[in-house]
Formats: structure tokens, C-alpha cells, sequence
């Protein structure tokens, strides 16, 4: 299957049998990674543009969004292999907000699925049209949530980040997983670290309007 197809596909379902606040946490979560990349490319000495992900609508996920949202996390990460990471005072806290997200709520659904199940459905056009490497790419992608706890622990001197951890060999690189078991479990994740930036920077979390700290 296409990638395209496969991009054409998940909008149709998440238009048609997902219901719009399932859909909104979608989008949510590649805004919210986004901002968890870019406030560690800002407040560490890595040489690399900001990443520019941040769909708000949910035609916009149907323009190879999953994809380009897994190389950036390597690329991010390759990045910072060669920099050292320390504490930065004062932190930079620009963009953690949350723009405006069009879900559709207009459009009239079939089924209203959870997010959950949702993600259970998506797994499997996603199986069908990534090659093996690709999609073993994005499982092992979310192997990667401690590594960036870590780095912003390191960068806030901030321990809340560590408590979100799964410690023990969280780079064990097996794809014989439930898959959106982990990407629920992610999505989560970033969530919490995002608000704990929020937090950090002395702002209240933003859900339906976008907001800029100094």
C-alpha cells in the first residue's frame, strides 16, 4: 500500500468513525512533541533548525505527518549525540502553546471511536504500507521517551521529568509489541512533560488558544 493511500485512508477514518476529541488529542500530540523537541533544540547547544510539525487541522495529517514526526525524533536525537547537556539558566520557553485545533467537529460521524480504539484500527493500514525498516523506525521511536525525560531533567534540573520513566532497558529494540498500547502510553507521556514545561515557565496549560511565553 502507498503511502499516500495509506495517508488518505486514516483521514477518511478519523473523519468518518473517530470522535472529534479523540481526533483533537491526535493532533494535540504532534503539536505537543513538537514543542518538546524545539524547547530542547533551543536550551541545548545542538546545531539544527526548530522542527516545523505542528498540524492544526486534520487534513493535515494526511500529508505524511507520522512519517516526518518519527525522523524528526532521530534527528533530534543524532543531533544532540555530539553536544554537551547541561543545566541552562535562564531557560528558553518560547512556543509551548497549543494553537487552535480543527477536529471537524462539524462533520457528521458514523461511529465516534475512542482514541484507544482508534489507534488500534490506524495500526493496521500503518503495518500494510511501511516498509519492515519504517515501521520498526516508528515502534523503536517511542523506545526513546526516556532519553528525552532524561535531557529535559538534565536542562530544568527539574526531577518530575524522571518520575514519567520506565527505567530498565528502555532501548531494548523489539517490534513484537502492542503498538497502540505504546503509543497511548507516549502520548501520555508527552503530555505530562509538556504541562510540567508550561508549569516551569509560569503559565497555565493551553487547550484552545495559543499563548507565547517571554
Amino acid at each position: 500500500m502507498p503511502l499516500p493511500t495509506m495517508d488518505f485512508l486514516c483521514v477518511w477514518f478519523l473523519r468518518r468513525c473517530v470522535s472529534p476529541d479523540a481526533v483533537d488529542l491526535l493532533l494535540r500530540h504532534f503539536v505537543i512533541e513538537t514543542n518538546l523537541m524545539n524547547f530542547v533544540i533551543r536550551n541545548t547547544p545542538v546545531s539544527m533548525e526548530p522542527v516545523r510539525l505542528r498540524p492544526e487541522a486534520l487534513s493535515e495529517l494526511g500529508e505524511q505527518a507520522v512519517v516526518e514526526h518519527d525522523v524528526n525524533v532521530y534527528d533530534v536525537l543524532i543531533a544532540l549525540d555530539v553536544v554537551p547537556i547541561v543545566a541552562r539558566s535562564p531557560l528558553d520557553f518560547r512556543q509551548p502553546d497549543i494553537p487552535p485545533l480543527d477536529a471537524e467537529r462539524h462533520r457528521r460521524r458514523l461511529v465516534r471511536l475512542d482514541i484507544q480504539t482508534a489507534l488500534c484500527v490506524m495500526n493496521i493500514p500503518f503495518s500494510l504500507a511501511l516498509s519492515s525498516d519504517e515501521y520498526r523506525r516508528a515502534v523503536h521511536s517511542m523506545r526513546f521517551d526516556d532519553s528525552f525525560l532524561e535531557i529535559l531533567a538534565v536542562i530544568t534540573v527539574d526531577d518530575t521529568f524522571r518520575h514519567w520513566k520506565l527505567t530498565g532497558m528502555s532501548l531494548w529494540m523489539d517490534s513484537n509489541v502492542d503498538v497502540p498500547r505504546m503509543v497511548y502510553r507516549h502520548a501520555l507521556v508527552c503530555e505530562y512533560a509538556h504541562a510540567q514545561l508550561v508549569k516551569l515557565a509560569g503559565g497555565q496549560y493551553p487547550r484552545h488558544t495559543a499563548v507565547e511565553f517571554d
